[in-house]
């Protein structure tokens, strides 16, 4: 296999795959070769024979470094090589059997893989790193070997974020995973020049009829006004999609798809990981729910905040009455203003390091006189809200944050709502405000009865999934319904803010019930749709702050305390064992079950001085079942006939 315009390359395989061999052949081309050794050596002799063999097959101009005696060596050695250096580290298993390695322990392995992360992702050196594929294996049935299984399978999900390309090499064939690529925009100039270079603005979901992906456009680069930070923590790399993408000419989405689920074991260890943490106070609260479900996101126990977030502002306005008392041409300001890196949405989104994306969607026709989009337009919609989520992940995306600015979008949510859950439509529209503050209830009713006559027009149609988002829903709640979908099959947690994400999340959990569980809503912002989908979804916001910034704006105000809270999940040590210093116990009783703790401990000495007669505390003769555990042996030599105690002569006063 030939690859061209790599720097870093990961290649993974099982057992006797012939991994090693092949990542050896990608560098045969090399002048000189630094092999970079990591498993430690070992008595056994099938072992040995092993390293040996591996030794012997290397050419004589190669160069060998070991760093099992250090596992922090490993990144040191990449950091430092030179870019006229070709290395190859084989193998990431043999580095992390080390790392856990008791003799190194107690170690912050968290922060030694942090480390090799940012080393492979600054190598200024050719770098080829094998490892094995433990994802494909059954779970080890050890404490050991869970361990193990998962800090690798952490490992090569981070590796694989920071490399240019990813290959599985399976019975010596090799299968190419990730494909080298151009470097993601990470500096404002970068930004600049990208958004320079090409005249559109933001992306917009085609509307004509045909094949589903040749009817999207290839998306050009995004127009980020905040630069996308890198990805930093060792969970970061999103595994690769289950589902295949969307196919060209012929259904793309349906229901019924087999998308993952969330660690189901991670979150609940997480939660009781919580309990051991050296907290003064009573601890995390609500916000344990943060940290489950990043936890189940992130396939660990201990979840790392989120680094690159990405807001993907869904720009779709709904004619007629549903758009009843909003100003002309409001909604396209404010995505001017958010591509400008204006407003509170973009304000937010560069003070939380997050980036910014604007996409264009249909425009919805009125729903109470006819469907909001055509059955392609709803097509094209998903695929392309699929790709979105694709090219996030593509890009290290670790986060989503759904956001919307149409004309509308409160009422076509409403209506989405009552299609799918059976609300009323004044039960769930929030009252209408206009642009002097005031309620504006005439509008209001305008929406409801145009939600009412869209229902009892589509009162004899089949309300599936994608009926409901064409008679309904509208492009926006289209295009974020594929973003939930293809978030689902990367990997990708989404965090929902207002009526148009709620809504898309009601729609996908028709196409796929595993995608709300990829789902974390920030606040309810007091609307009635966001409460009542809440509910029918299973999801809890992590705040009532009752805040009303425009959606998406929400979440980004809620996302550094849900950060906050992954950080000292991260970052805290366990309590000191309470009973250091105590003894064998916090009885005070010593390894014989006598008390030892002197006078000082009850203010009594050995004596009796209660006031009570020493008949008094004498204990029953025991019988044959109350037969004490320990009896005092008989004396060897000479002495009483008998082992009671000599009754005390307690006359007298206390002594001292």
């Amino acid at each position: 296999m030939s690859l061209d315009g790599w720097n870093r390359v990961l290649v993974l395989g099982g057992i006797r795959s012939g991994k090693s061999e092949f990542a050896e052949s990608l560098v045969a081309d090399a002048a000189t070769v630094r092999y970079v050794a990591t498993a430690a050596g070992d008595d056994d002799a099938e072992w040995a024979a092993r390293l040996a063999a591996h030794r012997d097959r290397r050419p004589a101009g190669w160069s060998t470094e070991e760093t099992a005696s250090d596992p922090r060596r490993l990144a040191d050695v990449i950091s430092t090589a030179r870019p006229d250096e070709t290395l190859l580290v084989d193998d990431l298993g043999g580095w992390v059997t080390v790392l856990l390695d008791p003799a190194h322990q107690p170690a912050d392995d968290t922060v030694t893989i942090d480390e090799l992360i940012t080393a492979v992702r600054g190598c200024a050196a050719r770098l080829v790193l094998v490892s094995p594929e433990v994802g494909l294996s059954l779970v080890p049935t050890t404490p050991l070997g869970r361990a193990f299984t998962d800090a690798l399978g952490t490992v090569n999900r981070a590796v694989a974020d920071v490399c240019d390309v990813v290959l599985l090499v399976v019975a010596g064939q090799p299968c190419q995973l990730k494909p080298a690529s151009a470097p993601a925009l990470s500096t404002a100039a970068e930004v600049t020049a990208a958004t320079t270079a090409v005249p559109a603005t933001s992306a917009t979901v085609p509307t004509q009829a045909g094949p589903v992906m040749a009817a999207v456009p290839t998306p050009v680069s995004p127009p980020v006004t905040t630069p996308l930070p890198p990805a930093e923590s060792a969970y970061a790399a999103p595994a690769p999609t289950i589902v295949e993408p969307p196919a060209a000419g012929g259904p793309a989405i349906e229901p019924g798809l087999e998308l993952p689920m969330p660690d189901e074991y991670a979150g609940p260890q997480a939660v009781e990981r919580l309990a051991t943490l050296d907290v003064p106070g009573r601890g995390f609260g609500v916000l344990e729910q943060v940290v489950s479900f990043a936890a189940g996101t992130q396939g660990t126990s201990t979840p790392q905040p989120w680094r690159s977030v990405r807001v993907l502002l869904l720009h779709g306005d709904h004619r007629g009455g549903a758009a009843a008392g909003t100003l002309p041409g409001e909604s396209g300001r404010r995505a001017d203003q958010a591509r400008a890196g204006q407003g509170v949405l973009a304000r937010l989104a560069a003070e939380g390091a997050a980036g910014l994306q604007v996409i264009e969607a249909p425009t919805a026709a009125p729903i109470e006189h006819e469907p909001a989009l055509t059955a392609e337009q709803v097509e094209s919609a998903l695929s392309y809200g699929w790709r979105l989520a694709e090219e996030a992940a593509e890009a290290g995306v670790q986060l989503l944050v759904l956001a919307a600015c149409g004309a509308g979008t409160e009422a076509a949510a409403a209506a989405v709502l009552a299609a799918t859950a059976g609300a009323e439509a004044p039960a769930v529209l929030a009252r209408v405000i206009n642009e002097s503050g005031e309620f504006d209830d005439a509008s209001w009713m305008i929406r409801c009865a145009a939600i009412r006559d869209a229902l009892h027009r589509t009162r004899g149609i089949a309300r599936d999934a994608k009926d409901v988002l064409t008679q309904l829903g509208g492009g926006d709640i289209a295009v974020a319904t594929g973003v939930l979908l293809g978030a689902t099959a990367r990997r990708i947690p989404v965090l929902l803010d207002g009526p148009v994400g709620v809504a898309a999340a009601l729609v996908s959990r028709d196409l796929a019930g595993q995608a709300r569980h990829w789902c974390l809503l920030a606040d309810d912002g007091g609307q009635p749709a966001v409460r009542l989908a809440a509910d029918v979804l299973g999801l809890t916001p992590l705040a009532q702050l009752k805040l009303d910034l425009g959606e998406g704006a929400n979440a980004l105000t809620v996302l550094p305390l849900l950060r906050s809270a992954l950080t000292l999940a991260a970052a805290l040590p366990s309590r000191p064992d309470r009973t250091a210093g105590a003894g064998p116990d916090d009885t005070g009783l010593d390894d014989s079950g006598l008390d030892d703790s002197g006078p000082d401990d009850t203010g009594l000495d050995s004596g009796l001085d209660d006031g009570r007669s020493p008949q008094a505390d004498e204990a029953p003769e025991p019988d044959a079942e109350s037969e004490p555990d320990f009896r005092e042996p008989e004396p060897d030599g000479p002495g009483p006939t008998s082992t009671q105690p000599t009754p005390a002569d307690h006359s007298g006063s206390r002594a001292g």
